[in-house]
């Protein structure tokens, strides 16, 4: 897990939920997450994505029972395309299996109702990509140096069954280059996400101009004084869970740590008690239990 830094950093951290909106969650910023998708999938030319709109980030079920899903960034190119782009800060169970939950509302949403043109609907789907940014890896046991995973649907001879379910992982704490080793341009996004805050100028490396606009979104310097107070105290959440988690991984229990906060955290609230009230009888500061429900959601 990467140190998280502090307030007086002269940028933003990537890896807090403000900054991540900021950067790839904002209409005027969405050059930025168009440069970004368009270097994870190599796309070039004719293939690339050149606009984008934003949707609806919260989707629920048919059923009011029913679970629902809220994004992190959730838009479309013009084409049709989906895309779900998460940031994950922590290690979850069934990880893997939320983000197959999360892509089924993308397809769901496309199915059409009655008739069109007096025909029924077709099927036919437009491809749906789930990229989730990690700040930890998938599988420790896993000695893989890659940092990059794409899955696709196969069949037993290992061809694609189908081109509309995508899942891309981007596991941050692989990804070790410095500025000097950089090569491609996904290199020199891996390397801003993962250094932002510890840097103190754009490095030499980044030539390209949409990395002059990235820093200047990301400068805390010039942020207005409500936006100030925002980062800061989103930054203060992401401290006060990084500690948690640092205190359970040096205590030698991470994961149960975590799991046992978690399953008090649920417990407490399907009775009925508030955030606050929670973090009084857990003893723990109120933004780590924010933080536990938020991830839920």
């Amino acid at each position: 897990m990467c140190i998280p830094g502090t307030a007086m950093s002269r940028y933003i951290n990537f890896y807090t939920d403000f900054a991540f909106k900021k950067i790839f969650g904002t209409e005027t910023n969405k050059d930025l997450l168009i440069s970004f998708l368009n270097a994870l999938l190599d796309l070039k030319g004719d293939g690339e994505i050149k606009d984008l709109t934003y949707l609806n980030s919260e989707n629920l079920g048919e059923d009011i029972r029913e679970r629902r899903a809220i994004y992190d960034v959730y838009c479309q190119t013009k084409g049709g395309d989906r895309f779900i782009v998460e940031m994950q800060k922590a290690k979850q169970d069934h990880f893997q299996d939320r983000s197959i939950y999360y892509s089924s509302f993308a397809i769901r949403e496309q199915g059409q109702k009655g008739k069109k043109d007096n025909m029924p609907w077709d099927y036919c789907l437009s491809p749906v990509y789930v990229v989730g940014i990690l700040n930890f890896e998938m599988d420790e046991t896993n000695k893989s140096d890659r940092v990059i995973s794409k899955v696709k649907l196969k069949d037993e001879d290992n061809k694609d069954f189908s081109d509309k379910l995508n899942f891309i992982f981007v596991e941050m704490p692989k990804f070790r280059k410095t500025e000097a080793e950089l090569e491609t341009f996904m290199d020199k996004w891996l390397y801003v996400i993962k250094n932002l805050y510890r840097l103190q100028d754009k490095p030499a490396a980044l030539t390209e101009g949409i990395f002059k606009k990235l820093f200047e979104v990301a400068e805390i310097a010039a942020f207005s004084k409500n936006e100030r107070y925002d980062y800061e105290e989103n930054l203060k959440n992401y401290l006060d869970w990084f500690n948690v988690m640092r205190t359970a991984k040096n205590e030698g229990r991470a994961e149960g740590e975590l799991a046992l906060l978690t399953k008090q955290v649920l417990a407490k609230k399907e009775k009925g008690k508030t955030a606050s009230e929670i973090a009084e009888m857990l003893e723990v500061d109120i933004e780590v239990v924010d933080e536990i429900l938020n991830g839920l959601k």
